[in-house]
């Protein structure tokens, strides 16, 4: 048996969370893992119902946080240094990058035989400045030099690390794809669509279109609230738009919506009919991709998205921007795929769905088995498991 420190930026909504949970849980007892977090930001919705149903409770380090800090940041390297040295990892394995940062220094220090960093996503284009993401780039190649082994999640991801941005030498990179208990996304739908379309007010004859995710920047709502107000031109069908979730951006995207005096809501204080209605965080995305009819996502950078995998195993069709490990995961019966930050292509795309049922109902249900396959918990740990076996031997 082995003993694995596993260590995540903090247990905000996304892919790692469930990463490191089924992680966590399905790899016992053959292995003893310690799960150990940051925290989240005060705008951010946290994650540990996840983790609620497998009982696991993490080890949380108050100073781990997403902001750089050094008095903040260094602290969390000592806290990591004692646990090590208490728990005596064989395996540190860290996901995303504060936690990669911090805990492979702190694996590093302490001797630990295997590191292992798994790249959720990457910060080396359209999150920060030149001069921040060319520190982030070098601290990235530095740290890759202490590990074992780095994990992409995605082919595009791995050529990205090694060809582009030259991290490290690609015989050092696994793919292991994202894995989630997907059941959930094709059971009991009609009585989830129900419930979702009662609760927003939608009529049976609504279209309803839904971006899902952090209200941040590098999601990029600006393209999706005009590529919309753009596809409507000449519609003669009732649409409505759905952007589901919260965070810093908020204000700016309703401030663009008064700005392009487009009727909204923000349902959790308002609950009324509009063409966009800000939901805030919803919990039961079943029930929304149950609800809506075509799913969006306009980000400027991504790793492998969540809901686009999730939107698929429910059967419904996408457009996207092409970044990131998004090509990957997508088929091309059920996504239609834009240039990044194309406002243009983005609003004769959608445009195209939402006037033509036939297309629109084509690209249902075309991607289920695939994404059942592909993206399950059981070959996520199964993959994970022989890289460790390989690693220790």
């Amino acid at each position: 048996m082995a003993r694995i420190l596993r260590i995540i930026n903090r247990l905000n909504l996304g892919g790692p969370t469930f990463n490191v949970t089924y992680l966590t849980h399905y790899l016992a007892p053959e292995h003893e893992t310690m799960l150990v977090s940051g925290v989240i930001d005060d705008d951010e919705a946290s994650s540990e119902f996840i983790l609620a149903p497998f009982r696991i409770t993490p080890v949380y380090i108050p100073e781990m946080k997403r902001e750089l800090s050094p008095k903040n940041d260094y602290a969390a390297y000592k806290k990591l240094v004692q646990i090590i040295n208490q728990f005596k990892p064989d395996i540190v394995h860290t996901h995303a990058a504060k936690a990669g940062a911090l805990g492979r220094l702190a694996a590093a220090h302490c001797g630990v035989k295997v590191i292992v960093h798994t790249f959720h996503g990457h910060v080396f284009h359209s999150y920060f400045s030149p001069l921040k993401t060319q520190f982030f780039l070098q601290t990235e190649k530095y740290l890759a030099r202490k590990s074992t082994a780095i994990i992409a999640i995605s082919d595009l991801q791995k050529k990205e690390l090694t060809e582009t941005y030259n991290v490290c030498d690609e015989s050092k990179i696994t793919v292991v794809p994202l894995g989630f208990d997907l059941n959930r996304f094709t059971e009991h739908q009609t009585e989830k669509r129900t419930k979702f379309r009662t609760h927003y007010l939608l009529n049976d004859d609504e279209i309803a279109v839904a971006i899902i995710g952090r209200l941040v920047p590098v999601k990029n709502h600006a393209m999706f609230v005009r590529g919309a107000q753009q596809a409507m031109q000449g519609i003669n069908k009732k649409v409505r738009f759905f952007i589901v979730g919260d965070g810093e951006c908020k204000k700016e995207i309703t401030q663009l919506l008064s700005e392009l005096k487009l009727d909204y809501t923000e349902f959790t204080t308002t609950p009324r009919k509009a063409l966009f209605t800000l939901t805030s965080w919803i919990i039961n995305i079943d029930e929304v991709l149950a609800g809506v009819d075509i799913v969006a996502l306009t980000s400027f950078n991504e790793g492998t998205p969540v809901s686009i995998i999730e939107a698929q195993t429910a059967g419904k069709p996408v457009i996207a921007t092409n970044v990131g490990g998004i090509q990957n995961i997508v088929t091309a019966q059920s996504a239609i795929l834009v240039p990044s930050n194309d406002v243009n292509e983005f609003a004769i795309q959608l445009h195209t769905l939402l006037s033509n049922d036939t297309l629109r109902r084509s690209m249902t249900n075309v991607a289920i088995q695939d994404m059942l396959r592909n993206y399950c918990y059981t070959r996520l740990c199964s993959d994970m498991n022989a890289l460790y076996k390989k690693l220790l031997a």
